[in-house]
């Protein structure tokens, strides 16, 4: 179906605005007339043209008439005035002919009158036309937009005994330099990236993204005591890198701390306990919320056993990259991704749906999403 060349080409684009336009969603769009393609685009940073619009401007400035054109758009044009005029007139004001759709904005300003809009005015539109492939790409957007908090992507690498690290504590490293190069394209792709003290500590990370043109996450720090050293290369860093750093409400933290962290430019957010755990560590439920309040859409969770098992029970991953290495590290004190008591019964497991699998060089990625 050659169709379909164009809305693949569409998703290539859309892709090139990862890390750019949060928390907006990826869009790109082609538009193509007689079997040619006369332009396209995508929504390439925050604030700015929308993919439809910059298809249209490319077409222009190739001084390509569009009239009676299809344009191929991975997501429902936009009918609402916000940092850009709707979408869906501007595809009216051009004469586009066929408008043909991926996927569905569930954003409650959009939802249907996109297209209600464009078949008012007398255009045909074809929906979920490669829905499937379109939706892909939109998991962080969707998932933000109908809950207002961060889509939460668990990533850890492994041994094919499953441990992250040896008994020793030496991990550096567990996977090869192909499965670290990408894990700063996820480190650009997600808006922040989340660790807990124990892994501050012990590394001394920076949790910035490596990639060549690439950006930096938002780094939150789970620090139920406020324990983050203030010489850390984090907190060195936060008036560079936006740092964060969630910890119990104020009566069980050294206040003189706080306030020099503060001076650092660290945020530090007060965050309840999780009622339901008995040991006392803050709420992540109520972390969600905060974070996505302060329009965080996805999160890339980098933490080790402790806090990862923490976020499972507390239900807000979504998302997990399990990297596996072919070697065996052994030992029963050697750690691993997940720890804590773990499940009683294999009946409560975690369950997820594997959704892919890549490899990079040696190593193989397995991707799961929530079941």
């Amino acid at each position: 179906m050659p169709e379909e060349k164009y809305m693949r080409r569409a998703i290539e684009l859309a892709k090139k605005g990862s890390g750019r336009v949060n928390p907006n969603p990826l869009v790109g769009a082609v538009i193509v007339k007689d079997g040619r393609v006369l332009g396209e685009g995508y929504h390439e940073c925050y604030g700015q043209l929308h993919a439809e619009r910059n298809a249209i401007a490319h077409a222009k400035a190739l001084g390509n008439d569009i009239r009676g054109a299809s344009i191929y758009v991975t997501l429902e044009p936009c009918s609402h005035y916000g940092k850009q005029p709707p979408c869906a007139l501007a595809l009216v004001e051009e004469g586009i002919a066929h408008v043909v759709v991926g996927s569905d904005d569930p954003n409650p300003l959009v939802s249907g009158r996109g297209y209600q809009m464009l078949r008012e005015k007398g255009i045909r539109v074809t929906t979920h036309f490669l829905k499937e492939e379109c939706d892909a790409i939109n998991d962080v957007f969707f998932h933000f937009i109908q809950t207002g908090t961060p889509y939460v992507a668990m990533k850890y690498a492994m041994t094919m005994d499953g441990k992250i690290a040896c008994y020793t504590g030496d991990s550096k490293w567990v996977t090869g330099e192909e499965s670290r190069a990408y894990v700063q394209k996820l480190r650009n792709h997600y808006k922040g990236i989340m660790a807990g003290i124990g892994t501050v500590l012990a590394d001394d990370p920076m949790l910035n993204c490596r990639l060549e043109g690439g950006r930096d996450p938002v780094r939150i720090i789970c620090d139920n005591h406020l324990r983050i050293p203030l010489n850390s290369r984090l907190v060195a860093t936060a008036k560079e890198q936006p740092l964060i750093v969630a910890c119990l409400p104020e009566e069980d933290i050294d206040h003189n701390k706080e306030d020099l962290l503060k001076e650092a430019g660290v945020q530090v957010l007060h965050i309840p306990a999780d009622q339901g755990r008995e040991n006392k560590s803050i709420d992540l439920k109520l972390l969600m919320k905060e974070l996505g309040e302060r329009k965080i859409d996805g999160i890339l969770l980098e933490g080790g056993g402790i806090l990862n098992e923490s976020a499972l029970r507390a239900g807000i991953v979504q998302k997990a990259y399990c990297f596996m290495a072919p070697k065996i590290f052994g030992g029963c004190d050697a750690k691993t991704p997940v720890e804590g008591q773990g499940v009683a019964l294999a009946a409560d497991a975690w369950r997820f749906e594997r959704t892919g699998m890549q490899t990079f060089g040696d190593d193989i990625m397995l991707t799961f999403k929530e079941k």
